[in-house]
């Protein structure tokens, strides 16, 4: 069982599934050359894959090529099923900084032979999660910047308001192919900047004013 840590609270929650956008961020879609789609590409991951900032990222044996991508991580307080813009929005209660990590080069095999993305997305220590702020505690513009280093590089910068759809749009569109539980994570997409990680780098990322993750590759 994976638990949410609340910023200055000893409140627990139980992770329920983690559902995952892609292709939320235009300038992220074409540097993947990729076409901007009509409907957020959706995936899950298993809450088994979470681990926690000052934890360790493990390189699977299977892959050469894994990438970082920083998200703004969506938490989903009630149970919601097509619902409207003003209950979506209710529904969410907390934000956190995520890094969803893929293995680019099994996914790409896996694309190119139409077959789905999971094992690239699925694999343990590929969900890294920051302690959440309940939204009560802060004012969310999206005019923030969320940002990932390797290495004390800069590799992502971008501000939130660049998502095609944004936090509230996300969770309605959801609601209509899925029910959205309690505990339940959203994963809202990614800037541009991904890129390739090693062995032994250290991984930085943020947003202002919600949370911080700090973790090593091995």
């Amino acid at each position: 069982m994976k638990l949410i840590k609340i910023k200055n609270s000893n409140k627990e929650i139980t992770i329920g599934k983690i559902v995952c956008v892609g292709r939320n961020y235009a300038e992220h879609t074409i540097e993947l050359g990729n076409e901007i789609p009509e409907k957020p590409v959706v995936f899950i991951k298993p809450a088994s894959a979470v681990i926690y900032s000052g934890d360790t990222i493990k390189y699977p044996t299977f892959s050469d090529e894994m990438h970082h991508e920083v998200e703004l991580v969506l938490l989903i307080g009630e149970n919601v099923k097509d619902v409207s813009e003003s209950v979506a929005e209710k529904s969410i209660i907390g934000y956190g900084v995520g890094l969803d990590m893929t293995l680019r080069d099994i996914q790409s095999t896996l694309k190119s032979k139409g077959h789905p993305w999971t094992i690239a997305k699925c694999f343990d220590t590929s969900a890294v999660l920051s302690d959440f702020i309940m939204k009560d505690d802060i004012n969310l513009s999206l005019d923030e910047e969320i940002y990932l280093n390797v290495n004390d590089e800069v590799r992502q910068k971008d501000k939130l308001n660049k998502m095609i759809l944004k936090p509230v749009e996300l969770v309605q569109y959801l609601s209509s192919l899925m029910t959205l539980e309690k505990g339940d994570l959203v994963f809202t997409g990614t800037p541009k900047g991904v890129g390739k990680v090693n062995k032994g780098d250290v991984i930085n990322a943020g947003f202002e004013g919600i949370g911080e993750i700090m973790v090593n590759v091995e």
